[in-house]
């Protein structure tokens, strides 16, 4: 609903401009997913077309789109969408780092194994795909003695909570205080990811600020954050191959995949950056657009103002001669 209210405010007063940003991959996330789930892939696809066409006549309306991946920018651009900027979010690297981890960490959620202490963070829907992680975790052997964390809340809390059962799993809630959050990162080994529809992926790079490897799924935007030299990805839903790579990781250069990760943020994440794109090139570029709409609206007006007293004139005209 929020985006119609803005274009109908925009219709009453025409001089507003207008910016709209792709956050969530819906047709794919919300519509294709659960549809095909409920319904079965054909009436998955239909669905998402239909989301898809919703998608690109809503952001018509705006003077200016910005997308959060290549993977995303491509979705709008294949409706047909021209100048869809790229925005790359940011991570607070100075509260989020290696230096936060804390020994005590693992004892306090009363986790005991002494193996790899895998985290995840985020909402805990289907979307998310959660009950990857955990399936995962249980094909880990059991000689590993791994460890999970996984943070958030969501409708899929109960049933993760049944599926982790017998496993060293920690359900500690949402982390609404960003300094004990990157405590936790910075005290686990390896983010783990199941979700396939990613259009950015905070929680991925606070991760890597804390000098995290990730496993994840080479899908959406995690291509994008998650080059091999970094972490591992592999198919969506795949619990196999999850747990094989988490296997990879911790028996291969964890630690320098982490160095690596952290320099991955140190030399692109930066919310400054973030700023300085969105309020020197992205908001410009889209004052310029309305003022293109502005002037190409006055020419119309001042044309369907004069058309009226040119057919009055010829009407005179012709009412004369006869």
């Amino acid at each position: 609903m929020l985006p119609w209210t803005a274009i109908r405010y925009r219709r009453h007063v025409p001089e507003t401009t207008l910016v709209a940003g792709y956050h969530t991959d819906f047709p794919t996330a919300q519509i294709e997913r659960v549809a095909s789930a409920m319904l079965g892939p054909r009436p998955g696809r239909l669905l998402k077309g239909a989301a898809l066409f919703y998608a690109g006549r809503t952001y018509r309306e705006f003077d200016g789109i910005y997308a959060l991946s290549q993977s995303t920018r491509q979705v709008l651009i294949d409706r047909g969408l021209e100048n869809v900027a790229m925005l790359d979010l940011g991570v607070n690297k100075a509260r989020f780092g290696p230096d936060k981890a804390d020994p005590a960490f693992r004892a306090e959620l009363g986790l005991t194994g002494k193996g790899p202490l895998l985290i995840y963070a985020g909402r805990l829907d289907a979307e998310k795909r959660v009950t990857t992680v955990i399936e995962a975790a249980q094909r880990l052997p059991r000689e590993l003695d791994a460890s999970l964390v996984i943070i958030g809340e969501g409708r899929q809390l109960g049933e993760l909570q049944e599926l982790a059962r017998g496993l060293d799993v920690a359900f500690p809630g949402f982390m609404d205080d960003r300094d004990r959050l990157a405590r936790a990162f910075a005290s686990c080994d390896i983010y783990v990811s199941g979700m396939a529809d990613e259009t950015f992926g905070i929680s991925v790079i606070e991760a890597q600020a804390s000098g995290l490897p990730v496993v994840g799924v080479a899908m959406g935007a995690m291509p994008e954050r998650v080059p091999p030299e970094v972490g591992l990805l592999g198919p969506r839903d795949d619990a196999d191959a999850m747990a094989a790579n988490i296997l990879k990781v911790w028996n291969g250069d964890r630690a320098g995949m982490g160095q690596a990760a952290r320099k991955l943020v140190e030399a692109r994440y930066d919310w400054a950056q973030t700023f300085e794109t969105l309020f020197d090139e992205i908001y410009p570029a889209a004052r310029a657009k309305a003022r293109e709409r502005q002037d190409r609206r006055s020419v119309g007006e001042r044309i369907s103002a004069t058309l009226p007293r040119l057919r009055d004139r010829r009407g005179a005209g012709t009412f004369g001669l006869r």
